[in-house]
């Protein structure tokens, strides 16, 4: 007889799939007394599915690495097999994802290799900031072996939640945990303390720079925000307009669709030629005012680019630029930009000094941290320099409040980090920074946005299955469809229901009202089972 008779769709055809239960003939073999079911058979389709392995895999292939929205997947497929757009959905979202959850948890001999080959394991933590009042979604990974550990949501970030989140591993660890490498936050610290007391606890010089930064980035900013003013204020109207040599000037700049401008081109033929001169003038004055309209919005990306400090450096260069070509040739509109220019900018000499002196400390303070890989150095070595550096700051003459301020600041912020910084220096494998781990939020958060089109759309699939989209992918179609078909039924199962468990969170989150009076339906039919009270 058979076990199970079924239609598979694959995207080779449409197959008729059964299996004939059989037995181990051997009587001391476990199969001896089982129900044994096809292996082959089980590789085509999932168990209560019609559709095949590799229809799944094209349709998370399709999703992840052609970034491919719902509707263009299902155009993809209709001509192959006959499926709904809202099953494309499904399938991806409660049957790719988990599988791609299970298939990750089949490398625990890895960890085992890494802590032969190492002699422990190295473990990298961070948190994608929260949206809304939602949850913060927290990511493990092992840097040897590259996998994920734990990727999940915490509601709070205190000592007792980050202890929950890391307890499990102790357990489940095939080795010691060598090195533990995050940012520095308040209830994480005590957390890895308690849970890994043997453990170093290295904290990621990317953000120790930041915090150190992040007072004199604020400076820098509203140093920005008063230079921009007074440089609009004395020549905001000159550069603001396009230089034309038309006798009718128009604003209309580039045209271009079913009826665009007719192209006109200039040539310049002599060099006498009072047109060409004017059309020389021209290129020149609107090349400078555009360029100076640029800088005017330059973003800066502390600690190591301060944007007013780039854009006062900037402007100057373009006054002495203008100086030079006044003594060649003056024009009235190009000695009102260098004049006006010239009087914006000299009120700001001083902040500016200050600002450059300080983002000297923070630009030597990051090189001392630079490893040199022609001449590696120990922590011990590293601290010693750090510390020679900052103690001959406390004997630079501080030119101003801010200045003294901000290299308090400094010795603060650095005898804060001083327990966690300098342990990558003597542990192979331990990187200075967590930007790896920031590197995948990044991209994770770019490729969806890429295919829900949507910034919005993007932050509710963070939300909702941010966890397995953090999940590694594969390199080959080939090798995805190859490793799904290795999942076991039950692994999936559990999996599903973790990830049904989580969605369920989000029920009422839903503008449509017919949505919203299907769940209060539901609730309400839950509340009215409760055995009725006096008060009631």
């Amino acid at each position: 007889y058979l076990a199970w008779d079924k239609t598979v769709q694959t995207l080779d055809g449409v197959f008729s799939v059964a299996s004939r239960p059989g037995y181990c003939p051997s009587a001391g073999c476990p199969g001896y007394e089982m129900r044994l079911l096809s292996a082959q058979g089980q590789r085509i389709a999932l168990p209560g599915s019609g559709y095949g392995y590799d229809v799944i895999a094209r349709i998370g292939w399709q999703r992840q690495e052609h970034h491919a929205s719902y509707p263009e997947i299902h155009a993809d497929l209709e001509t192959r097999v006959q499926i709904s757009e809202s099953y494309v959905r499904y399938l991806y979202q409660q049957v790719y994802l988990p599988l791609l959850a299970c298939q990750e948890q089949q490398h625990q001999h890895r960890l085992e290799q890494a802590v032969q080959h190492h002699g422990g394991l190295i473990l990298a933590l961070d948190g994608l900031a929260p949206e809304g009042g939602e949850a913060q979604l927290w990511f493990i990974r092992e840097l040897f072996t590259g996998l994920t550990l734990r990727s999940g949501w915490l509601s709070q970030f205190d000592h007792g939640t980050f202890e929950a989140f890391l307890t499990p591993l102790t357990t489940a660890l095939p080795g010691p945990v060598v090195a533990v490498l995050s940012d520095k936050q308040r209830g994480l610290l005590p957390a890895v303390a308690t849970v890994f007391p043997q453990a170093y606890h290295h904290f990621c010089h990317a953000h120790y720079l930041k915090n150190l930064a992040e007072p004199w980035a604020a400076m820098d900013s509203a140093f920005k925000v008063d230079l921009r003013k007074a440089v609009r204020e004395a020549v905001g109207p000159l550069i603001r307009a396009e230089v034309t040599t038309s006798a009718t000037p128009s604003n209309v700049l580039c045209v271009t669709g079913m009826f665009p401008d007719e192209l006109t081109v200039a040539e310049v033929s002599a060099a006498d030629d009072t047109s060409a001169d004017e059309i020389r003038e021209a290129a020149v004055l609107a090349q400078l005012f555009r360029h100076t309209r640029y800088l005017l919005t330059l973003k800066g990306r502390p600690p190591c680019r301060l944007a007013g400090i780039e854009t006062y450096q900037h402007l100057w260069r373009v006054v002495d630029f203008t100086e030079q070509l006044l003594l060649h040739h003056p024009h009235p509109q190009l000695r009102q930009l260098n004049h006006g220019l010239h009087t914006a900018l000299r009120p700001f000499a001083q902040r500016y000094q200050d600002l450059r002196q300080g983002a000297t400390w923070l630009e030597a303070m990051a090189q001392i941290l630079d490893p040199d890989p022609a001449a590696p150095r120990t922590g011990d070595e590293v601290a010693q320099t750090l510390r020679a550096y900052l103690d001959d700051l406390q004997h630079v003459p501080a030119r101003s409040p801010d200045l003294a301020a901000f290299r308090q600041h400094l010795e603060q912020t650095s005898t804060s980090y001083w327990a966690g910084l300098f342990h990558c220096y003597d542990i192979a494998g331990l990187p200075r920074t967590n930007n790896d781990l920031e590197s995948l939020f990044r991209d994770t958060q770019r490729r969806l946005l890429r295919t829900t089109g949507q910034k919005g759309q993007t932050r509710r699939a963070l939300q909702r299955t941010g966890a397995w989209e953090l999940l590694p992918r594969f390199s080959l179609e080939s090798q995805c469809l190859e490793a799904l078909r290795q999942i076991e039924d039950s692994q999936l199962r559990t999996e599903q229901q973790r990830l049904r468990q989580h969605l369920a969170r989000f029920r009422l989150h839903t503008r449509s009202d017919s949505q919203t009076c299907a769940q209060f339906d539901r609730l309400r039919q839950l509340w009215f089972s409760l055995a009725k009270t006096s008060t009631g």
